[in-house]
Formats: structure tokens, C-alpha cells, sequence
């Protein structure tokens, strides 16, 4: 049975939530429920927990406060992300945490039962691999190798600490000398991959080898060996097998076991560059070379795409994503080069049209989802083609919405809304609402098309109408900022003063002196 913690500040929705899932999937959830962000890191501190339905807005701590905490947990469970269409940068935190799902209310029922059965199978898959991997000779039911996976999940280490482990374990042949490999076993591979691969590792060394291994906090298989011929004859023994076809990264030599953790991240920096190599079954970190560090990001072609997305440009638009992911600029600079180019397309192009537009449809949602992380790909050219993909949708959606908005004229109609109804209680929602244009693109489309921005631009209407009523009539003061717009006496006589410089009584006293001087 698997845990499901649904965590939602309304009592009908969690219990709604739970009679729906039962239905479908009698007796297979165990549930908890939390009605807030804070609970559920109560609940997720002391509980299991493989799945877990969040809410976005929540009192005391919502839904994305509440996974930026859960990166501090050692095991982390598979989310699924509720909320309403306006959440959209909430969702855009969302798929920065890597939720597993973004599901629009009111739910569709498939939809949830089709991401909870896939969820399922890899809450099941995942188990496996943990069993697997406890029962191993050289997983966390051995000594040395859970010493190394203790090590290995620490973030700070106390060195002198780490050596007594290690040396109690057997494995003080690491001051002598070692290398640090790194598989990821495909999910195909079943629960069993572990357990075959350190057979196959201990038919490879014999009795002489001196190795151990161990599963880190992501499922990746490490493996510390004495001999780097061990690692490589591995490596060339998965590559026949279609199964077990996992790839190897591997670190340079070191010695001594405060090295250990660097040889480990050597490793895990060497695994990225399978999505520049995916022929290849092993990389090593001397391998690679030395590579530039200093590749300056082409922040200004990047901006220059954001900004022609929509004006019927696509191919203009092409040549600037050939000339922003150059495969032979990519090819001799750090991974890091990489990764940066993929930060700065998510928050110049993807980011700033959601911002801008809102979102089309939950499909270019699930299509940025996957293109916001190169780690979702095992090569680049499936990287490129999914970011050309997801710029030609975005492109034509831009475009769709510029025209058809400006073909209404629905920036006029606004302007006309608010001179109609600024002394109500009138705010942006309610204009952008009036002509049904998205809340962040009728900020942008008002400003562009006034000059000004929407709350200068009613300040401005209110305080005309305000100085009209002070030189035109003897109203008090408090009934003047009613009659203006303004919430009360003592915000309008601020606003006042901070625009023309005095206060509303001085500016009668001068307008009746500057008219009984004319008289």
C-alpha cells in the first residue's frame, strides 16, 4: 500500500479528493492529510511518504514554500501540484522544484488517475531499487557500502569522523589510491539491476579487487574501486548488455579519503556530458579535456529572440536559436555553459511570455516543463528540437493574441471603462477582466498603449477630478476624495500633496485667491 499525503487548507476538497482516489483505487492509499504547508513538513519529517497532492495557495505556508523546504529532506516524495488557471507563476516555481505533475482545477478525474497509476509505477520501481540495494553485498546492507552512501548524503563531513567510518569498514585502501564510477541504471533495467551489476562486479575483480558501492540519495549507483581497470572492464561488460545498459562516468585518481566527496562530484559534473556524447558507454573526467570556462552566455541573441517572438519572424527566429545552442560552441566549453543558456532561455523567452500572456493551454505548459531542465534529456539534439518546438508554438500563440487584441481595440475601451468608473472602486482585475484580456498582458498592452502605467494613469484621472471639485465647488475635503475614487480623507490628502506639493485645502485657498484676483 503506498502513502498519499493530500495537503489542502479546505476540509471537502482533502476529503473529496480522497473519496475520488478511493473509488478508483480501492484500498491501494494509505492517506494524511495537512491543512497547511508547515503541517505537511510535520508529516513528511516523521512519515514515508511516496506521493503527495499540494495545493499552491495556502495560509502559513503554501504550496511552494512548501517544496522549497522539502529539498532539505533526505527522500523527497512524488508531487502533484493543484491550482487555479491564475497561478501561473506559482507554477513556474513548481516546475523549478520538479513536481511530477501540474494539474488545472476544477480536477479532471482521468487526468489525475492517469498521473497517480504512472506515479504508482514509479513509487513501485523506485521500492525495488531500494530493496535491491539494501539486500546487496555491496549496497546499504553492507558495511563499507553503507558507510560510503552515509557519506555520500551528508552535507557538511567531519573529516576525522568520516575516516574512523570508513577505516572500521575496511576501507582504508582509499589513502592508498582510488576512482569513483558512476552508473545510472535506466528504469527498464528493473529492481534486480543492482544486484546483477555487482555480480558482475565481483566476477570482474575476484578476490584481489578492492571495491565497494553503494546507491546515492538519486538512485545512482557508485562505485569506488581501487583499480581503475575494474571500472573500465565493467563499463565494457554492461555495453554488450541490452538490459543493464547503463552509462559510466568516471572521476580522475585520488587518494585519501577527504577526497572522496570531490572524486564523487567529478563524477556527477562527468554524467552531464552524456547529452553531448550519448554514443558513448563511458566518459571520464581526464577524458574530457580541458575545457573553457569562461564561454560568455549569449544573454543579448537571447533577448533579442524574447523580443521577436510573435512579429512573424520565425526564421529570423531559428537562426537565432542555432546561433544561441551553436553545437561547437557548446562542444568546447563547460557543461556549465550549457546549463547557463538554459536558466537564461527560461527566464528572457518562456518566463516572459507566461508573464506577459498567460498560458495557452495546459500542453505548452507540460511542453516548457520538460524543456526548462537539459537534465530531462539524454541527448541534445532531442534538447534543441523540443526548445525549436516549444518557440514555434509560443510564437504563434504571441502572435494570435497581439493580433486579435489589437484588431479590438480593447486599449481603447479600457482607457474609456475607467473614465467612466475611476471614482468607483475600480483596479486593474477589473478593467482587464471588463475587456478579457489576461491580468500581466493588459499591465504591459495598457502601459504600451497610455504611456503610463495603470495606477499613474488613475491617480492621475482621480486627482483632476479632485482639483476641479476643490477650484468648482465648496465640498468638504472628506467628500471630495469619496467623490474622486480615493479609500479615505488621509490617502487622498497624501497622494495630494506628494503630486502637486501642497495639501488640498492649500490648493482651493490659491485657486479662490488666484479667481478673486481676476475678478
Amino acid at each position: 500500500m503506498l502513502s498519499l499525503l493530500i495537503v489542502d487548507d479546505e476540509k471537502n476538497i482533502r476529503l473529496g479528493l480522497q473519496a475520488m482516489i478511493d473509488r478508483q483505487f480501492a484500498g491501494k492509499y494509505s492517506y494524511l492529510f495537512a491543512e497547511n504547508g508547515r503541517e505537511a513538513m510535520e508529516l513528511l519529517a516523521r512519515e514515508s511518504i511516496d506521493i503527495m497532492i499540494t495545493d499552491i495557495r495556502m495560509p502559513v505556508m503554501d504550496g511552494i514554500g512548501l517544496l522549497e523546504r522539502m529539498q532539505e529532506l533526505p527522500s523527497i516524495p512524488a508531487v502533484i501540484i493543484l491550482s487555479g488557471h491564475d497561478d501561473f507563476p506559482y507554477a513556474r516555481a513548481a516546475i523549478r522544484y520538479q513536481a511530477k505533475e501540474y494539474l488545472l482545477k476544477p480536477i479532471v478525474r482521468e487526468e489525475l488517475f492517469a498521473v497517480l497509476e504512472r506515479l504508482e509505477e514509479e513509487a513501485e520501481r523506485r521500492k525495488g531499487r531500494e530493496e535491491a540495494a539494501a539486500s546487496s553485498p555491496a549496497g546499504n546492507g553492507d558495511e563499507a557500502g553503507g558507510q560510503l552512501a552515509y557519506m555520500l548524503s551528508q552535507d557538511r563531513i567531519d573529516v576525522e569522523e568520516i575516516r574512523g567510518r570508513l577505516t572500521g569498514a575496511g576501507l582504508g585502501w582509499l589513502d592508498e589510491g582510488y576512482s569513483v564510477g558512476l552508473l545510472k541504471i535506466p528504469d527498464s533495467a528493473g529492481a534486480d539491476a543492482l544486484s546483477l551489476i555487482v555480480r558482475a562486479v565481483k566476477m570482474l575483480g575476484g578476490e584481489e579487487e578492492r571495491w565497494t558501492a553503494c546507491r546515492d540519495r538519486e538512485g545512482l549507483l557508485v562505485i569506488a574501486a581501487a583499480a581503475e581497470g575494474l571500472l573500465r572492464r565493467l563499463s565494457e561488460q554492461l555495453s554488450g548488455n541490452a538490459l543493464l545498459a547503463a552509462r559510466m562516468a568516471l572521476s580522475s585518481r585520488a587518494s585519501g579519503i577527504a577526497q572522496l566527496r570531490r572524486s564523487y562530484s567529478q563524477a556527477r559534473q562527468v554524467l552531464k556530458y552524456f547529452l553531448l556524447y550519448p554514443e558513448s558507454e563511458l566518459l571520464s573526467y581526464a577524458g574530457l579535456g580541458d575545457r573553457s570556462s569562461g564561454c560568455p552566455v549569449p544573454v543579448d541573441a537571447v533577448r533579442r529572440l524574447s523580443n521577436i517572438l510573435g512579429t512573424g519572424k520565425l526564421q529570423e527566429m531559428k537562426r537565432l536559436l542555432q546561433q544561441i545552442l551553436d553545437i561547437r560552441t557548446v562542444s568546447r566549453c563547460e557543461i556549465g555553459y550549457l546549463e547557463a543558456i538554459s536558466r537564461v532561455l527560461n527566464e528572457e523567452v518562456f518566463d516572459s511570455v507566461f508573464r506577459h500572456y498567460g498560458e495557452e493551454s495546459i500542453e505548452i505548459l507540460r511542453l516548457y516543463r520538460r524543456a526548462g531542465h537539459i537534465e530531462n534529456f539524454d541527448r541534445f539534439d532531442d534538447y534543441y528540437r523540443l526548445v525549436e518546438q516549444l518557440l514555434e508554438r509560443l510564437d504563434e500563440y504571441v502572435a494570435g493574441v497581439r493580433g486579435a487584441h489589437g484588431e479590438r481595440k480593447d486599449m481603447q475601451k479600457a482607457v474609456e471603462y475607467l473614465h467612466e468608473h475611476f471614482a468607483s472602486d475600480v483596479n486593474m482585475a477589473v478593467v482587464s477582466n471588463h475587456i478579457s484580456l489576461n491580468y500581466t498582458y493588459f499591465s504591459q498592452a495598457f502601459k504600451e498603449y497610455t504611456g503610463e502605467s495603470f495606477s499613474v494613469y488613475l491617480r492621475r484621472l482621480r486627482l483632476a477630478k479632485a482639483k476641479e471639485l476643490l477650484g468648482t465647488s465648496d465640498r468638504k475635503v472628506y467628500e471630495i476624495s469619496t467623490m474622486s475614487g480615493f479609500d479615505n480623507v488621509k490617502h487622498f490628502t497624501r497622494v495630494f500633496k506628494e503630486v502637486e506639493g501642497i495639501t488640498p485645502l492649500e490648493y482651493r485657498s490659491r485657486q479662490l485667491a488666484h479667481g478673486a484676483g481676476r475678478s
